[in-house]
């Protein structure tokens, strides 16, 4: 049986590193799970068993390498609590001195130890689960994740008074529990942002792919740099991992209509045609996610809201479905009337 932290609304521990370096068997190799931004992930096993996910931060960007920046980011991550984001369950700061070797001599330093702690996740990140439309996950899996990736940057980009920014959104930073639901994460690139939503920055940062044009030329960060990305997530998802380089090959309606398409073929397998309506929403809504122009793009919360209406839409279908089949047997289980004799008269 999985062992999962049982208290997710508990604060997050100030763990000593230490202990870290215990439940991590001293950051074993074997240990490593994945590479974050800035650090390395490894499995961490408390003595109670239970499993955490322990980054390891090594910064190496001049602008991310000081405290203000590691507050900075233990802050955003404590005030985000949603089922679709990862949760911070503990973190590390400490400064320790140690003797070092430089050149050929050794000398004492003081050495940061720094480390994030978040809930472990089996199902692993979903870059290692995208394939093309014809095998791997299944359409209501797909949609459950496309889903949970909206929901979850709706709350950050509207959760709060200050929307967060991701600024690192991508198939690699979504990780998936054992039920596979989505959960972003790695939010080293993340920036807390006043209402004016819009600023400069000094240098590129970020993956290359999921960045949008505007930051590549100008540098700019809108809440449109993290649907941009978004968009490029869902393309990957529907239409596997070379999805998005396909899409420039060809027009948007062709592509919508390849997609489509496909997926059309799968469904009419599996007798699932009433979530035909929920593909097609999907495509169009991440080819409009990636326009060049970012006036263009949706919002967050336009796409959430275009999502709730194809499920209203789909409960309503099935509905009505419900009720054409409940009445068919309530007809064929009727009593049948026959007149009798002072009834014909």
């Amino acid at each position: 049986m999985e062992n999962e932290l049982q208290h997710t609304s508990a604060m997050p521990r100030d763990f000593t590193f230490q202990l870290l370096q215990h439940i991590t068997n001293n950051f074993s190799k074997d240990r490593i799970i994945g590479y974050g931004g800035y650090g390395v992930v490894y499995k961490g096993v408390l003595d109670n068993g239970e499993e955490i996910a322990v980054k390891k931060l090594s910064f190496k960007h001049p602008e991310l390498d000081d405290d203000k920046q590691f507050a900075n980011e233990c802050t955003n991550l404590m005030m985000v609590q949603h089922q679709n984001i990862v949760r911070l369950v503990g973190y590390c700061y400490e400064i320790a001195h140690k003797a070092l070797e430089h050149n050929g001599r050794y000398v004492l330093a003081s050495v940061e130890d720094r480390a994030l702690c978040f809930e472990y996740l089996h199902g692993g990140s979903l870059d290692k689960h995208l394939s093309d439309e014809s095998c791997g996950l299944g359409w209501r899996t797909r949609y459950k994740i496309i889903r949970g990736i909206c929901e979850g940057l709706h709350y950050l980009h509207n959760g709060s008074k200050d929307p967060i920014y991701h600024l690192d959104l991508k198939s690699a930073n979504i990780l998936l529990d054992k039920n596979m639901t989505p959960k972003i994460g790695d939010f080293g690139l993340s920036r807390l942002f006043d209402s004016t939503q819009t600023c400069t920055t000094k240098a590129i940062r970020g993956t290359p792919g999921y960045m949008p044009p505007e930051y590549i030329d100008r540098f700019k960060i809108t809440p449109k740099f993290d649907v941009f990305s978004l968009g490029v997530i869902i393309i990957q998802i529907m239409a596997g991992r070379e999805g998005y380089s396909q899409c420039g090959d060809m027009s948007s309606q062709e592509f919508i209509d390849l997609v489509h398409g496909n997926w059309l073929k799968t469904l009419q397998a599996t007798m699932a045609l009433h979530t035909a309506s929920e593909v097609k929403t999907c495509i169009e809504i991440a080819l409009r996610c990636v326009e060049t122009d970012r006036v263009k793009r949706p919002s967050i919360a336009e796409i959430v809201d275009e999502l709730n209406k194809i499920d209203i839409a789909k409960r309503s279908l099935i509905d009505q479905v419900t009720n054409s089949e409940s009445k068919k047997t309530s007809n064929q289980y009727a009593p049948i009337y026959h007149p009798t004799q002072s009834s014909a008269k």
